[in-house]
């Protein structure tokens, strides 16, 4: 029958959408990591699911395509977004291999909107969303893309900045957005477990979050030059009021 890919939003799932609910009542199989199906289980306690550990998202598209194949209904889901470092374009890989089945994709909070609204209002003018995780890309390559954005002057929205693998790749980010023209001063803030328990937002400067230790469930946000505090939050303004001087 189908494949739903489900984005469950960030952290435990309490912002599920009503299109994400509704993809969830009505499949007869859900799968995912193992991870987000823990988050759904006592939700969905009858639902049948199936889940696959880290590093076996090409084994999960594809079981979750095979039972679809086969008539089942199936929902797919993923933290955050489902289509932004989300499983949507795997199941479109991954379905090529297959007779043709119908594919939904349900959109979700991704964590650059979760994040982003804990710190203020820090995406309102043009941003750019980068993952520093080079599991699946060159980080010259990703070098180059922070480079480029820093030289556009985006705010930049950074995923996966840091892991027990790479500790340094947040340092690093910050050099080379520094080195292409982005001063020290520039607000910064980085917000850890989006909307699960022990959320916390901090706001500080491009120098400092430097020197900062961050983990794999942090998101961090590095304005541009427009980027100011105001009432302690995290604020980009999209120039209404400059228009009206």
């Amino acid at each position: 029958m189908r494949v739903t890919v489900v984005g469950l939003g960030p952290g435990a799932g309490r912002d599920l959408t009503g299109r994400a609910r509704e993809a969830l009542e009505r499949a007869d199989l859900i799968v995912g990591y193992t991870a987000y199906i823990a988050l759904i289980r006592e939700e969905f306690p009858e639902k049948e699911m199936m889940s696959t550990g880290m590093r076996r998202e090409v084994d999960r598209c594809r079981a979750a395509v095979e039972a679809a194949a086969s008539g089942r209904d199936v929902a797919m889901v993923c933290s955050g977004d489902s289509g932004i470092y989300g499983m949507a374009g795997l199941i479109y890989e991954v379905a090529q291999e297959y007779p043709p089945i119908e594919i939904e994709v349900v959109p979700g909070i991704t964590a650059a909107c979760g994040g982003a609204a804990v710190l203020g209002a820090p995406l309102t003018h043009d941003f750019a969303v980068v993952s520093l995780s080079d599991l699946l890309t060159p980080w010259d390559k990703i070098a180059l893309r922070l480079e480029c954005a820093a030289r556009g002057d985006f705010v930049l929205c950074l995923y996966n900045p840091a892991s027990h693998s790479r500790p340094d790749h947040l340092k690093r980010a910050c050099d080379i957005l520094m080195a292409a023209g982005k001063s020290p001063d520039t607000i910064c803030g980085y917000v850890q477990n989006i909307g699960r328990e022990g959320e916390r937002g901090t706001i500080t400067t491009l120098g400092a979050l430097r020197d900062t230790q961050v983990d794999m469930f942090t998101t961090v946000f590095i304005g541009s030059s427009q980027t100011k505090l105001l009432g302690g939050k995290m604020v980009t303004p999209r120039g209404y009021l400059q228009r009206e001087g």
